[in-house]
């Protein structure tokens, strides 16, 4: 080891993922750092809507009963949005990473094998492995008090010009930036953002940063979409009060958005979408869905001839992420409204579960 804090214990509590619903908080082991490898003491870490569709049991994280087999690998400490502290350097790790011991830090969520097709072409986000931290075995995660960034992670200073807490934001406002990447928005495009939880109102941020010309709002619930207003939509529209897509055509001189990206996770948000999207526009998947989506490919094909963009993880995302936070574009003490300790891992869930009175929802870690 090159450099340490001192008195890091020998054991941690630790959130850890035993099966769907099935998650135990337990003592374990703080992990040693070995050569290229960082030591992180972990303050905050957030709960993501993919942590909740695991717990759910969805079928990408545990397969189906006639083809099991699915992504997560129990048992592993769950959770991969995360603002930590540098506690312990292994050799080599300070200078390749430009780290030093108290240094604030942040590892991407992935942590490519950087041997496979994808990574030796330079799309890292998309390893073959996929060894995102909180779901495997080989990358455990950051509900934790402690938690270790291997040799090949891709690792970035924090500034600390940045509230401690609204760094943890960093990981989810990145994907929201990659998803609006993936819509290549023009200066007069209407950008419709379906979902408005931390993920969506990131988006909308970007939207507006990318210089969308209209950027509409879709929720069910009232107060997100006041929050979306806030952050930067022109317009709140609300599927229980009225149809969406006619309203979205309404505003569009009859013809729809040019960009729809969908961040809901419901089957409905897809054919809500591409009802709503125009002739030849760009349609945006974002989301974790528990399960599939069935609509009639006939619009995407013969009707519209839409440009279809799947949107995963982010690429190259965090340094424009902590910009933003560091400008102060989100209104982050609305969009971090509950904070828990590790011991209540069951009612955060919970929360996050009902959607009813929570965006966003982290584990303070002391």
């Amino acid at each position: 080891m090159d450099r340490a804090l001192p008195n890091i214990p020998d054991s941690m509590q630790a959130i850890v993922c035993h099966g769907p619903m099935d998650y135990r908080f337990e003592t374990v082991p703080v992990p040693q750092p070995g050569p290229g490898e960082v030591l992180a003491k972990i303050r905050y870490a957030g709960v993501c809507a993919s942590d909740l569709k695991c717990w759910l049991g969805a079928p990408m994280f545990w397969g189906t009963a006639g083809a099991p087999g699915g992504y997560c690998q129990p048992p592993v400490i769950a959770g991969h949005e995360f603002i930590a502290e540098v506690a312990a350097l292994g050799d080599g790790t300070g200078e390749r990473d430009n780290l030093q011991i108290g240094d604030r830090v942040i590892s991407e969520q992935i942590v490519p094998c950087r041997s496979c097709r994808y990574c030796r072409d330079g799309y890292y986000w998309m390893c073959e492995i996929n060894d995102v931290y909180g779901f495997r075995q080989a990358t455990p995660g950051a509900w934790a008090e402690y938690m270790l960034f291997p040799p090949k992670a891709i690792n970035h200073r924090v500034p600390k010009t940045i509230p401690l807490h609204h760094a943890v934001f960093i990981e989810p406002l990145a994907c929201a930036i990659h998803a609006v990447n993936q819509g290549n928005i023009q200066l007069n495009d209407t950008v419709v953002i379906a979902g408005c939880g931390p993920l969506g109102l990131g988006m909308i941020a970007a939207a507006k940063m990318k210089g969308a010309a209209q950027i509409i709002a879709v929720d069910l619930v009232d107060e997100r979409l006041a929050a979306a207003r806030e952050v930067g939509a022109d317009v709140g529209l609300n599927p229980k009060k009225s149809d969406a897509a006619a309203e979205i055509r309404k505003l569009t001189g009859g013809y729809g958005c040019d960009v729809y990206i969908e961040a809901t996770g419901s089957p409905d948000g897809v054919a809500q979408g591409l009802d709503a999207v125009r002739k030849m526009g760009t349609f945006v998947e974002f989301s974790v869905f528990t399960k599939p989506a069935s609509v009639d490919w006939t619009i995407i094909g013969d009707r519209k001839e839409l440009t279809i963009r799947g949107s995963h993880l982010s690429p190259h995302c965090y340094p424009t992420a902590m910009r933003m936070l560091e400008r102060g574009l989100l209104p982050m003490d609305r969009i971090l409204t509950h904070r828990f300790p590790l011991s209540a891992c069951d009612d955060a869930i919970a929360l996050v579960k009902s959607g009813a009175s929570s965006v966003k929802v982290v584990f303070e870690i002391k």
